[in-house]
């Protein structure tokens, strides 16, 4: 329970109105004149349909299809073939994406615990309160869930074919079960760059005609127990367990939406369309994740004014505040000495808030093969047929996970900002254009849509246990050009408030993005997969309830990584950043039709290009990924691109009228 004062949202100062129209809102390639872009967090495509039976005429490729498991979730007659080995990346060997000494034990690393172990709130009227983005008969789910148990143990109610949680099948596994039911909080599996490059375990030696990529994507669990969600350059821990990062194999499980998880998703699935083959666009977390969704591309350490520059390593910060320490921005995943893949130095930063500041290692210089895990990967891309260019600018040290971004909600300079509350794990303001820049130029309107945005301006630090707000997911937030200009800073960030007032009034922009709060985006541990559902029906439903606006909008439903949830999919490498695994995404648009699942090879960026093609747009920018072509595949393998590195724009979702 969450003891503190509640403010409820009416009495909340409201954000400006955001711009509704620009002149070229009408001038599309196809009916559709509003595009809505949800993005929960942290879910794989097999982890949330797994045992998904498409309508009659379509086919899926996931855990049931692929014959790993059967339809009740029960192993399948090829789950040998999901067999999750160990491996060896052992000091002194450098980092390895593909590492070798393989074997498979006879049982599965448990999974642990992770979530609240009581529910954040005790009633749906501090729920309300707290919270305005779920269909009403959602809220109830923000009272229960909780674990029970002590973070970091196994996890008492996981079972799966008859085995208890310390003696499972080296495998996937079942989540839900009479003792795990699917309102449940659970465990968040680790998911940051170079550990994901890793969890993928790709390798052009494995590389075939229906596999072209060689990524195996075997090493998910393996990597959760050996270095888990980053170091921040500290030793290894003595003594050192399954258990010490404390996730175990978290990592392989998995809902059953045919014994009746993940309700309202699979109806929608059923009546709209849905990809089989969408990739998150980074390997990483969310920040990462976002960023290329706003920008097409990566952003880089600069000096804040657009010129690159290497960022603190081994040096002291934030000098003469209470942030002030040693920080290691710079990612080292070499294996630390006497270690199997405990990497040097990777993490989130520790000391974030007015305390010493220590670790961080976030960005790498991809273009320099001296810099420490970047050759194992350029190699690798080097050698695919066709060679894949890592698309790295000399110098330039590229952001690979979650740092906070360069401006806060006011449009004020949150790098340089000296605040005692400010952490110094902060990417300068940024340069490169995003989608908003291309939208402004061709006067065609746009918002993004913050859950809690107007808690956040007033609360930048994050002082406030309610403000739930995500900076590190608006990738508008990093950039100059729409942050330190006030009036287009207000006139296209807004709070959700705002969304469902004007989707009321029956109008929107041509284009909104929006984005869940923390308490109800479906991040395993601090949010659940059944909350973020109650959050997309609300919206879903206040669209179809004005037939005019119904009538020309598509909603793309997706989430911003895997979370590093295991996934069977095949993934296509387009640069040194990604792609990830497979990740959902829904489109629900009366121009669907009904159980339609599209096979194209497509990622976030995918969103972007079907927004360009939609208004007629340019690529964002020479070197952004909206300039890949759209894949040309066979028919009996349309998941691998032909003519790799592509991506599709996401029409073949839609049945538009000729």
């Amino acid at each position: 329970m969450i003891g503190y004062m509640l403010t409820p949202f009416a009495a909340m100062a409201q954000s400006d109105p955001v711009q509704l129209h620009a002149k070229n809102d009408k001038k599309t390639q196809t009916p559709i004149k509003n595009v809505i872009v949800i993005i929960g967090e942290n879910r794989s495509f097999d982890h949330v349909f797994a045992t998904y039976q498409p309508k009659s005429g379509n086919t899926v490729w996931n855990l049931l299809s692929e014959g790993i498991v059967k339809a009740d979730g029960t192993p399948g007659p090829n789950y040998s073939q999901a067999y999750r080995p160990s491996a060896n990346d052992i000091a002194p060997n450098p980092y390895s994406i593909s590492p070798g000494g393989k074997s498979v034990p006879s049982t599965l690393p448990p999974p642990l615990v992770g979530g609240p172990k009581t529910p954040f709130f005790s009633t749906v009227a501090q729920a309300e309160a707290a919270e305005n983005g779920l269909a009403a008969d959602y809220y109830q789910y923000l009272t229960t869930g909780g674990t029970g148990q002590t973070s970091g143990t196994p996890d008492q109610r996981i079972s799966y074919d008859g085995k208890s949680v310390t003696n499972l099948p080296r495998g996937p596994f079942q989540l839900t079960s009479n003792t795990m039911p699917y309102d449940a909080y659970t465990a968040s599996p680790v998911h940051r760059f170079y550990q994901m490059w890793q969890q993928l375990d790709c390798s052009t030696n494995t590389a075939t005609k229906a596999s072209a990529s060689g990524c195996q994507a075997d090493l998910f669990s393996w990597v959760e127990i050996t270095v888990g969600a980053g170091t921040n350059g500290e030793p290894q821990p003595t003594p050192f367990t399954d258990e010490t990062t404390g996730e175990g194999s978290t990592a392989l499980g998995f809902y059953n939406v045919s014994q009746g998880d993940v309700p309202y998703f699979k109806f929608l699935v059923d009546n709209y369309a849905m990809s089989d083959n969408f990739h998150q666009s980074v390997d990483g977390g969310t920040g990462a994740n976002h960023i290329m969704l706003g920008h097409c591309d990566a952003i880089w350490f600069s000096n804040g004014k657009g010129i690159p520059l290497p960022p603190p390593n081994n040096v002291e910060v934030a000098m003469g505040t209470a942030n002030a320490g040693i920080v290691a921005e710079i990612e080292n995943p070499n294996p630390a000495t006497g270690t199997n893949n405990w990497h040097t130095e990777d993490g989130y930063g520790a000391g974030s808030y007015g305390s010493p500041s220590s670790g961080g290692g976030s960005y790498s210089n991809c273009s320099d093969g001296d810099q420490p895990g970047v050759t194992a990967i350029v190699t690798y891309l080097n050698r695919l047929n066709p060679k894949i260019d890592p698309r790295c600018l000399p110098g330039v040290y590229y952001l690979l996970n979650n740092y906070n971004p360069g401006y806060f909600g006011d449009g004020s300079d949150a790098f340089t900002d000296p605040n005692n509350n400010n952490t110094v794990f902060t990417i300068p303001p940024s340069n490169v254009p995003t989608i908003g820049d291309t939208l402004l130029a061709a006067n065609v309107s746009w918002a993004y849509y913050g859950d809690q945005w107007n808690r956040y301006v007033v609360d930048p630090y994050d002082l406030n246990p309610l403000d739930e707000y995500c900076n590190i997911c608006n990738p508008f937030q990093y950039e100059t050009e729409i942050m330190a200009n006030a009036s287009v800073r207000n006139a296209h960030i807004a709070d959700t408030a705002n969304l469902y007032d004007e989707i009321a009034d029956g109008k929107l922009p041509a284009v909104s993005f929006v984005k869940p709060s923390g308490l109800v985006d479906g991040h395993p541990a601090s949010s659940k997969l059944d909350l973020f559902e109650g959050f997309v029906k609300k919206i879903v439903d206040a669209v179809q309830a004005q037939p005019k606006l119904w009538a020309d909008t598509a909603i793309f439903i997706t989430f911003d990584e895997g979370g590093g949830y295991y996934d069977s999919g095949y993934v296509q490498p387009l640069d040194f950043f990604g792609d990830g695994t497979r990740i959902p995404l829904i489109v629900v648009s009366p121009y669907n039709r009904a159980g339609y699942i599209s096979h194209a090879y497509a990622d976030h960026v995918s969103i972007l290009k079907f927004i360009e093609r939609n208004w007629s747009l340019p690529p964002m920018t020479g070197r952004s990924r909206d300039n890949f072509p759209n894949p040309v595949s066979t028919g009996k393998n349309p998941y691998v691109p032909l003519n790799s590195p592509a991506i599709d724009d996401l029409f073949d979702l839609f049945d538009f009228p000729i």
